[in-house]
């Protein structure tokens, strides 16, 4: 059978791909397959040609039909050093690139870190395969690394919390799993990870396989909503009102020109989450920038002031709509969605459930059929949210014109993370770089300062907030069918969760920067503790990390100081991007009370003693 994979392995990789070698005759529709080679030739057949992850006992079958297959040319494996990385990677390699990949890990500790690692793409939307070992099927007596004592197929148990799910106890099920595992990660709507556990055992169990079954059509995407008068009714509901906000969620960020079209016939402003920045230029006049929790002067003005809100493509997590508070004086919502749920979230709402940009253009016809043409910016409104936006930049450029700080830690001048943000994502744009933003207080900094000119400068893992995902995401760079440069901004605290990409950043041919904002704490929740209690507890320490050494260690990174000015991060940065390879820049940033070494908050949020207030607002109002 050995000698049959190799052959199988050259012919898919002759033909470039599954059905291709099927078409040519040089792969057979039936043939004797291992259960481990079968989910290999089936994740290939839906274009899965990167594994990234850690083997194990678990794993060493499917390994060994990796192996084969590699050595044909049919795919790459990418092992790194732990499986949250992997988690991680994967995903920003989808994000960004659309490439598909799959997540690999043998059983028990690898598969729960791999599994926690997902929370990211479940998150985010995001649609990765995840392929675990699992404990073996005929109960012959626990397996090593197993969940003990516990009930049957455990671990299917939990995965299934995260998403959709499939252990393979009978080997047969293979063409069903793949079939669900396709539509839940290339779902047009809603991708998510599939998790797919295929235990010790199943694996080198042989299947007279019909090669012709394996799923390889992904889902179609919705059309535009149902109408049954509901677009007629949705244009009213917009033209009659005065202020008019749209949120704009990840499930509009293809639909910038919509938008825009909108946005003037009904006199709105756009507010966009975290994730969808971009989607409309920062510069466009009708965008306000983002708001929430930890939104913006202009943006969180809109959502306070607006009387009807239109929420395209938007979920309504707690930090985008200030925990339900997000729009106090609103009285309908207009909600375009492909989910249901979230289509229906707020009361006193006109659904319309449907990809958005069909439905917009949708909406957008009705509305010009109402007579709706376009508005200049002249309206109390438009002015209002205007002066709103040039205040947010007044605010915004007084803190880059005075880039340093005296920082108590490290007893001189620093620089603040809103200057240094500013310059690195500016740079950044001027050299077509992807920006990764970290969890915590340079991802709160980030999304408030980032002015990106369309969708995918900037990829904020605002979903699960998850500290390590930048770093890890730099690996993608080099894994990527067509490299890119990547900049991953993260705080000391982030980094420290997954430093491993010094390692395997080198290994597979990674091309950007880590900078590494230091203020030795974590940032975000010292400034929260202030705030709620006056106090920050347990948010940092006393042990001073040379990080510029630790990035020096790894042969082939190059470890740079960002210096205490503007200028000489700069002058680092543009070192990092000659470098052909992986860089470090570690920048001591300021942390104190100075209003300058920070850009505040300009929402609500329930947590901490704040709970009482907000939650008292919520049930005060219509939504």
């Amino acid at each position: 059978m050995a000698d049959d994979r190799s052959t199988r392995a050259a012919a898919v990789a002759a033909a470039g791909g599954v059905a291709d070698a099927l078409r040519a005759g040089t792969l057979p529709g039936r043939a004797a397959v291992t259960l481990a080679e079968s989910v290999v030739l089936g994740l290939l057949a839906q274009g899965v040609h990167r594994w990234v992850g850690v083997f194990g006992h678990g794993s060493t079958d499917i390994a060994e039909v990796l192996r084969t297959y590699e050595a044909a040319g049919a795919l790459r494996t990418h092992a790194v050093r732990n499986e949250v990385e992997a988690a991680h990677i994967a995903t920003a390699l989808r994000w960004v690139t659309g490439e598909k990949a799959a997540v690999i890990t043998s059983i028990g500790p690898g598969a729960l870190q791999a599994l926690a690692g997902s929370l990211a793409a479940a998150s985010d939307g995001v649609g990765v395969w995840h392929v675990y070992a699992d404990e073996t099927t005929e109960a012959e007596g626990p397996n090593m690394q197993q969940i003990p004592g516990g009930p049957q197929e455990s671990f299917l148990r939990i995965a299934s919390a995260m998403g959709p799910a499939y252990t393979l106890h009978t080997a047969w099920a293979l063409p069903e799993a793949l079939r669900r595992g396709l539509d839940t990660v290339d779902h047009p709507h809603a991708a998510r990870p599939f998790y797919l556990l295929v235990p010790i055992n199943t694996q080198p169990q042989v299947l007279d396989l019909n090669l012709a079954v394996l799923p390889t059509v992904p889902p179609p995407p919705l059309g535009a909503a149902a109408d049954d008068g509901r677009f007629a009714a949705a244009a009213r509901t917009l033209l009659d009102a005065e202020r008019v906000v749209v949120k704009i969620g990840c499930g509009a960020r293809g639909c910038g020109a919509e938008l825009d079209e909108l946005l003037a016939l009904v006199d709105g402003v756009a507010v966009p989450t975290p994730i969808a920045t971009g989607t409309l230029p920062y510069a466009h006049p009708r965008n306000m920038t983002v708001g929430g929790s930890k939104g913006s002067i202009s943006g969180n003005f809109a959502m306070e002031e607006a009387e009807v809100l239109l929420a395209v493509g938007t979920r309504p997590v707690c930090q985008a709509d200030m925990s339900r508070t997000g729009y106090p004086k609103v009285h309908g919502v207009v909600n375009v969605n492909a989910d249901l749920a979230a289509a229906t979230h707020y009361a006193n709402t006109l659904a319309l459930v449907g990809d958005a940009r069909a439905t917009l253009r949708r909406l957008i016809e009705e509305l010009r059929a109402l007579g709706a043409r376009p508005q200049d910016l002249t309206s109390a409104w438009a002015q209002a949210c205007v002066a709103g936006k040039n205040e947010w930049d007044d605010f915004k450029r007084l803190r880059y014109d005075s880039p340093t700080l005296h920082d108590e830690v490290w007893g001189r001048e620093v620089l603040t993370q809103p200057a240094a943000i500013e310059l690195v994502t500016r740079w950044a744009r001027g050299n077509d770089a992807v920006c990764f933003f970290d969890a915590g207080d340079v991802q709160a900094n980030g999304f408030q300062i980032v002015e990106d000119d369309r969708p995918g400068r900037t990829v904020t893992e605002t979903g699960a907030s998850y500290m390590g995902f930048s770093a890890s995401a730099l690996v993608a760079t080099g894994i990527a069918e067509t490299p890119f440069f990547g900049v991953a901004l993260t705080g000391d605290g982030s980094f420290s969760m997954n430093p491993q990409v010094l390692i395997d950043g080198v290994e597979h041919d990674a091309r950007g920067v880590i900078v590494l904002f230091d203020n030795r704490r974590q940032g975000a929740i010292s400034s929260l503790q202030r705030a709620q209690y006056g106090v920050d507890y347990a948010t940092n320490d006393q042990v001073a990390v040379d990080y510029r050494a630790l990035a020096d260690a790894v042969h082939g990174v190059l470890a740079l100081d960002g210096g205490h000015s503007l200028a000489e991060l700069e002058t680092a940065l543009n070192k990092a991007r000659a470098h052909e390879g992986l860089s470090l820049i570690h920048v001591p940033v300021y942390f104190g009370e100075h209003e300058l070494g920070g850009l505040g908050s300009f929402g609500r949020w329930n947590v901490g003693n704040w709970v009482a207030d907000t939650q008292e607002l919520r049930h005060r109002l219509e939504l």
